[in-house]
């Protein structure tokens, strides 16, 4: 009997909770901005110090999840878990990738814009990618760039293809790069110079923008970045428009597909360096261009809102806000952000930040806002980006690989607000591939690693490093202060043999 009311519960629930097919009417259309080192502390709804009126109106109508988290400590591994159901720690080559890499996920992989695309959805992809193009030895930027977001679930695309401080930085709109002359053919080099455009490390006297630790190779519009360029003049882009350009693109797809169901993964650069706001947001703050950027940030997510609202759809719309890792102040430029965050708490009571295996390093906001659906609130359900794919598969009522997409989970019903039960254990990924393990249970476990105390090149975070086992209570102890590992020995060795079963598939 008991067993019956449970399957009775379920069936209501999902069809309460599940689209009707064949009404395309009740189709919420998706927009996922996936934002670009927002520490857990950056927005005022998480206890944040820099104006963020448009989020926060999301946040105060919408469900606020205070347990929520990328999979990664660092972008590339983070957005290639999202997309794909898959922790990128399976897998060789998928940390933070150089701007010429290969495509990471390769066409046939399953990933949740094919799971929409199934579901009858208009997809698309704007703003960072990171997750490598082309095949081969790379990306030939002056000829047809496949493959790419369009062969792995996107109907539409137009990135960067990594991130703004490595080169080439020019757009990719579906297959090509944005406005290139093909009299002016693209070079790149991870290697060694190509070209004569001058260096950071050679011409520091043409720099706006200071390098403080790596960064010092070409100069394009006063900033040194990573990797070498030369050629495609007509194609760069200009780091102030950057927030407009990607605004712009997602407009004209709202457009396009107003009167379908879309999905729009919108991937912001902002608030990752280079930190430079447009002119008309630069100065607004009182914290340097990081504040600046945050402010451009919430200025972007104010404009989509107004979008949707215009083309009468805002009602029905899922947007999902949140960070593909935690902050960082100092990540390769002299922009001020460390001299002036004043008593602004990037991370909020957290320990660490970007790169590291502490809370800070992957504890990321996370705000769900549906005004059909769901109701305003606060979640305590631990939520991972890896399931997103699982929960919208079961939502949409599609089927997915699940030999591929192995480590996703289905917890639709968490992320709507209708239960408070969410993972039962995740594992992250910091730095030099070390995995951390929390429980349901508020306990996490991390491994013994000889790495440094500190980050190596210059961003003054701790790692969370110590050559003995780590075991935290992080109900009573967000800032990861007090090592339990000698007084509950029991819990270490639980959430080891927990951990050593997700490692090896058998969860």
């Amino acid at each position: 009997m008991k067993n019956l009311f449970l399957m009775l519960f379920i069936l209501w629930g999902f069809s309460c909770s599940s689209p009707q097919k064949g009404n395309e009417e009740v189709l919420p259309n998706v927009v996922l901005i996936y934002t670009d080192d927002v520490g857990f502390g950056d927005i005022q709804a998480y206890g944040g110090l820099i104006p963020t009126p448009n989020i926060d109106a999301l946040a105060a109508n919408g469900l606020i999840f205070s347990n929520a988290y990328a999979t990664a400590a660092t972008c590339t591994p983070s957005r290639y878990s999202l997309l794909t159901g898959e922790y990128a720690w399976r897998g060789k080559g998928r940390g933070v990738a150089p701007g010429d890499a290969v495509a990471l996920i390769r066409p046939g992989v399953e990933t949740l814009s094919s799971v929409f695309q199934r579901a009858g959805y208009q997809t698309g992809v704007i703003g960072k990618w990171h997750l490598g193009l082309g095949e081969g030895d790379g990306p030939d930027w002056n000829s047809k760039i496949s493959p790419g977001p369009l062969e792995i679930g996107f109907d539409y695309a137009f990135i960067l293809p990594s991130t703004g401080d490595r080169v080439p930085t020019v757009y990719v709109e579906n297959h090509h790069v944005l406005n290139l002359n093909p009299q002016d053919p693209i070079q790149v080099n991870y290697k060694e110079k190509v070209g004569d455009w001058p260096t950071g490390k050679e011409n520091p006297e043409l720099l706006t923008t200071m390098f403080s630790h790596g960064h010092d190779n070409t100069i394009v519009n006063g900033v040194s970045r990573i990797g070498f360029m030369a050629g495609g003049k007509e194609a760069l882009w200009r780091d102030k428009d950057m927030a407009d350009d990607l605004v712009t693109r997602a407009h004209s797809f709202m457009d396009k597909n107003k009167e379908d169901p879309f999905f729009l993964y919108f991937a912001t650069h902002d608030i990752h360096v280079p930190r430079i706001a447009h002119e008309r947001f630069q100065g607004l703050t009182d914290f340097g261009p990081r504040g600046d950027v945050l402010v451009q940030l919430d200025w972007t997510v104010g404009e989509l809102v107004k979008k949707l609202k215009k083309l009468g759809v805002f009602e029905n719309t899922i947007i999902i806000f949140t960070s593909d890792n935690g902050p960082v102040l100092d990540d390769g430029y002299v922009d001020q952000a460390k001299e002036k965050i004043g008593l602004h708490q990037p991370a909020g009571p957290l320990r660490g930040g970007k790169y590291s295996a502490f809370e800070a390093g992957t504890r990321v906001p996370l705000i769900m806002h549906w005004p059909k659906k769901i109701k305003s609130g606060n979640s305590e359900a631990m939520i991972s980006q890896v399931d997103f794919l699982a929960s919208f598969a079961f939502f949409l009522q599609v089927e997915f690989d699940k030999e591929q997409a192995v480590d996703t989970e289905n917890h639709w019903i968490a992320l709507i607000g209708d239960t408070s039960e969410g993972r039962k254990g995740l594992v992250q990924e910091a730095i030099q591939g070390v995995l951390t393990y929390i429980n349901s249970d508020g306990y996490k476990y991390i491994p013994a690693h000889q790495g440094p105390a500190i980050v190596p090149w210059g961003t003054e975070i701790e790692t969370g490093f110590l050559p003995e086992d780590q075991l935290y209570y992080l109900p009573e102890d967000k800032g990861e202060q007090d090592n339990l590992a000698k007084q509950r020995p029991e819990i270490l060795e639980r959430l080891k043999m927990e951990w050593k079963a997700i490692l090896a598939n058998e969860q």
